[in-house]
């Protein structure tokens, strides 16, 4: 019986316990929330801090992972990128020549010769070390540089010949840091004297983007200032002030400065700060660092409810300034002195050219060497914003299908799982058909302006050569390149091609010119066939046939494979 008495004792007290952390537990949590909203409201506040009297457990930690995540910056506040957790990874072990011996600093002392002795010594609170059978060292104060001197004519009072030493600085004294102001996690963190006030700061989550100044950093200790930091000449010049802390010093941040946003033509698009009242456009705009082919800026003006827009040239800059809340575009309000085109294909002139900014397609013609291989004719014309305007087009015609797939409803259950397959396979399609890449032709049709068309920089204009070939392609049983007769038909070339395919859409056959123009087949003469012009060099494209429940996706499938095969002269099947 006292057996199973003391049994039940232990198990009522340790579900005590576990109730009790449980409750502190929450406790804390719910305190520490308050205490770090307290802190983000008003960080210089003059009231008494949350004390947290509960006790704090500690939480389980992956011994495996020796550094935190990178933090994510999302702010567009120049100097926001320093504090993604790198500089607070790990602490400065190096000591530079200048590095004052503080109280706390170890030093590494080995004597040998007529002594032996290899010893660690720390500097005590008096400023000394004590070497056995010398006696206590002033070493308080002096540079590293310093330091084996000082303590080589210690040594040399007391053994006058054949004793050697060798001093180094093995470690400095490690340090507590208050940093508040306006950083993330105001509080108190540890380092080592020597450490980077970027270390620190990035301890505490780094400048507050929305609250911080990232020019005024200050450093006390006690009341006395110690120096204030610009991190823009870090930024900028890679400048950094060599301080070295002591315990118990603190980092300030101060509150933001005027602020101005500068965007366009740019390499640094950000918002960046100011002290003054206002600020020359010029000094902005070399933090911005502007782009060669940048002419003007447009500076939006931040008045109240009413925003006033102003229009400047660059080389004015120095002459403009900016205020609080201003917005500055970086434009180029010149055109381009030249163009550079690409000629390729069957002829006998360089690949390259370069005209003049507003140069006509005829006056390139006029330019190329042909040879006896040369279709002039049958010119083509490709231009990059025609591809990404047509890849725009595809992704939104696709954007389109896929919401009304996935919007479908169903009456029944049987009808549900019906349209939940075409669904799955309609969405496969749609994801295949979105890496499909527009050829950017431009249709010339050889109407009598093709010569006036204006070239752009990037143009790529090719010469095919004389064919005497017709491609056909898409739902054909054996998809081949077959010679061109004068008095063949299109029904001819798709015979050849070993006719239509079960899958195929036997209503929608589209021929492509090579100059870029097409042509859809249609129903002629009786009994009513489908027919359409075919000469040499074309290509036939046999469109897929498309059936699905819904008559509207239907249609909407149909046109986006209509619309694949004009501008990317590919037939894609489901």
């Amino acid at each position: 019986m006292k057996r199973l008495f003391w049994l039940i004792a232990l198990i009522t007290l340790a579900h005590s316990a576990f109730a009790d952390t449980s409750a502190d537990l929450k406790r804390y949590t719910a305190l520490s929330a308050k205490a770090s909203a307290l802190t983000r409201a008003n960080p210089f506040a003059d009231s008494k801090p949350v004390k947290l009297s509960e006790p704090v457990y500690p939480q389980k930690t992956d011994k495996r992972r020796s550094a935190p995540a990178p933090r994510r910056n999302a702010s567009d506040v120049f100097g926001t990128v320093l504090f993604s957790g790198q500089f607070s990874k790990d602490s400065f072990t190096g000591f530079n020549p200048n590095h004052i011996i503080g109280i706390g600093d170890q030093i590494a002392l080995k004597i040998w010769g007529a002594q032996e002795l290899e010893t660690t010594l720390t500097v005590d609170a008096q400023g000394n070390i004590f070497i056995p059978h010398v006696g206590p060292v002033q070493v308080l104060g002096i540079r590293n540089s310093d330091l084996d001197a000082v303590v080589k004519d210690a040594l040399a009072t007391i053994y006058r010949s054949n004793v050697n030493a060798y001093v180094n600085l093995a470690a400095a004294q490690p340090v507590k840091i208050y940093v508040t102001g306006f950083v993330k996690r105001p509080g108190m963190y540890q380092g080592v004297s020597s450490d980077s006030v970027l270390n620190f700061l990035d301890q505490a989550g780094g400048i507050d983007p929305d609250r911080g100044s990232f020019i005024d950093i200050t450093i006390k200790r006690g009341e006395q200032v110690v120096t204030t930091i610009n991190l823009y000449h870090f930024l900028l010049a890679g400048e950094m002030p060599s301080i070295q802390f002591q315990d118990g010093d603190t980092i300030i941040a101060g509150a933001r400065k005027s602020t101005v946003r500068v965007s366009g033509l740019v390499q640094n698009s950000n918002t960046f700060e100011f002290r003054d009242r206002k600020v020359p456009l010029s000094r902005i705009l070399n933090l911005a660092r502007v782009q060669p082919r940048a002419t003007h800026v447009r500076i939006i003006r931040n008045s109240g409810m009413k925003r006033n827009v102003d229009y400047y040239a660059i080389e004015d800059a120095h002459n403009i300034m900016l205020m609080n809340g201003d917005e500055v575009l970086v434009t180029a309000d010149k055109k381009p002195g030249t163009i550079t085109v690409r000629v390729e294909g069957e002829h006998d002139s360089p690949q390259e050219y370069i005209l003049p900014y507003g140069a006509k397609l005829g006056d390139l013609l006029d330019k190329i060497q042909l040879n006896d291989q040369s279709d002039i004719a049958s010119v083509q014309l490709f231009r990059k914003s025609v591809k990404e305007r047509q890849k725009e087009m595809l992704l939104a015609s696709l954007q389109s299908l896929q919401s009304a797939v996935l919007t479908a409803r169903s009456a029944t259950n049987e009808e549900a799982a019906l349209r939940g397959r075409e669904a799955e396979l309609a969405l496969k399609w749609i994801e295949k058909a979105k890496t499909i890449e527009p050829k950017g032709q431009v249709v010339l049709s050889h109407s009598a302006h093709t010569r006036d068309v204006v070239l752009e920089n990037g143009d790529i204009i090719n010469i095919p050569s004389k064919s005497s070939m017709v491609m056909v392609h898409g739902e054909v049983l054996f998809p081949n390149v077959v010679v061109y007769r004068d008095k063949a038909r299109l029904k001819d070339y798709i015979q050849q091609a070993g006719g239509y395919t079960q899958s195929a859409n036997t209503s929608l056959v589209v021929v492509l010119h090579r100059d870029g123009s097409f042509e859809r087949a249609k129903a002629k003469g009786w009994p009513k066939r489908l027919d359409a012009k075919v000469v040499a060099g074309d290509e036939i494209l046999v469109l897929p046939k498309v059936d699905f429940k819904r008559l509207q996706i239907t249609k909407d499938v149909s046109q986006v494979i209509y619309q694949i095969a004009l501008s990317a002269a590919v037939v894609l099947a489901l």
